[in-house]
């Protein structure tokens, strides 16, 4: 049988840390641009996701990238992929 690449095929987000006051869960704001219908302007859309954290290396204001994973709590869908840029 010949041996295949597995690309994985989850959502990745990137966003900026706002809190990582839960053990091991950190609070992930994701900023989009989408384009009015009418006026035709861009606006910066931002939804907050909360990701696992397991070893709690994340602190507020880093930028991080998430990706999709199963359901960990009630709220709790993504998980830490990478830390992109730790905060000063």
């Amino acid at each position: 049988m010949a041996e295949t690449t597995h690309e994985s095929n989850r959502r990745t987000l990137t966003g900026t840390v706002v809190s990582d006051k839960g053990d091991k869960t950190i609070v992930v704001s994701v900023a989009t641009l989408v384009k009015h219908p009418l006026f035709k302007k861009y606006i910066r859309r931002r939804k907050k996701f909360m990701a696992h954290d397991p070893n709690n290396d994340c602190g507020i204001g880093d930028t991080v990238t998430i990706i999709e994973h199963r359901p960990m709590s009630a709220r709790k869908r993504w998980h830490l992929s990478k830390i992109v840029e730790k905060a000063v």
